[in-house]
């Protein structure tokens, strides 16, 4: 069954949109020192610099609505051919919800270059309308200029995948344009271009500072919907836990929680 209520014909619609505090997540992307298992959230390829088997789970209630409400897991596994990582990722309620399934692959190209692959199963469900489903691919890069100065290019949906019973309803292509700076293994700052189909271009920053070797802070600002976050982890042998708020002065807060296994 169509969902003619959600998108018009032609009119580009990305499913399981990302959080809030998105680039919370994803901060140590453009990085040496602080990728963990959401890293292949913000860029494919940044995928490739996790050493270890992690795992993680984060979850978001947008603006405290119940309805707003966004869950995503991630796992890691290194090999000797490269690395291999298994994400998912739920927004919304019973009545309406979006969500993802996606499997990527990285791995480096000499020395100083990244590359990934991630292929994603989008859902929809609307209850009274029925369900939508199409398959997405992303591609990353993350180049490595100098030890301490990294950059990267993402694109989500370059094929323009469809959705529907008709297929008259697209994902949107979004292109993200990253770069970070790491003067040292304790301090990291990064920003991101997003630059969505028939939307206006949103700037991204975000910083990391780790304070003590079991403690570090983050904050950031995101110009899409004007909106602040910061948050603090604390962590404990294998496992970290972070919690932080997004914050718009108008629409109020978006509370959230991530917690990270990393095998040691």
């Amino acid at each position: 069954m169509a969902l003619p209520c959600l998108v018009s014909n032609g009119v580009p619609a990305q499913l399981v949109r990302r959080p809030v505090t998105a680039s919370y997540a994803g901060t140590g992307a453009y990085s040496l020192h602080h990728t963990d298992a959401f890293s292949v959230i913000a860029n494919t390829a940044a995928l490739n610099r996790v050493k270890k088997f992690t795992a993680g789970v984060y979850g978001e209630q947008r603006f405290m609505l119940k309805e707003l409400t966004h869950y995503t897991a991630a796992f890691v596994l290194p090999t000797q051919t490269g690395n291999f990582a298994v994400t998912t990722a739920y927004r919304g309620s019973t009545d309406m919800n979006e969500y993802q399934l996606g499997l990527a692959y990285a791995r480096s190209l000499g020395k100083t270059l990244d590359m990934g692959v991630k292929f994603n199963y989008n859902g929809l469900k609307i209850n009274g309308y029925g369900n939508a489903s199409a398959i997405a691919v992303e591609l990353g890069t993350v180049l490595h200029v100098t030890d301490k100065l990294h950059s990267g290019i993402q694109v989500i949906n370059p094929f323009s995948s469809k959705f529907g019973v008709n297929k008259t309803e697209k994902l949107a292509t979004v292109y993200v344009l990253g770069a970070g700076y790491e003067p040292s293994d304790k301090f990291f700052i990064s920003a991101e271009c997003i630059k969505e189909e028939k939307h206006g271009m949103v700037v991204q920053a975000g910083m990391q500072y780790r304070l003590l070797s079991f403690l570090q802070a983050r904050a950031g600002i995101s110009s899409g919907i004007t909106s602040y976050w910061l948050g603090v982890g604390l962590g404990w042998r294998n496992l970290r836990l972070d919690v932080m708020t997004g914050y718009h002065n108008r629409l109020g807060l978006s509370p959230g929680i991530m917690l990270i296994y990393e095998h040691k």
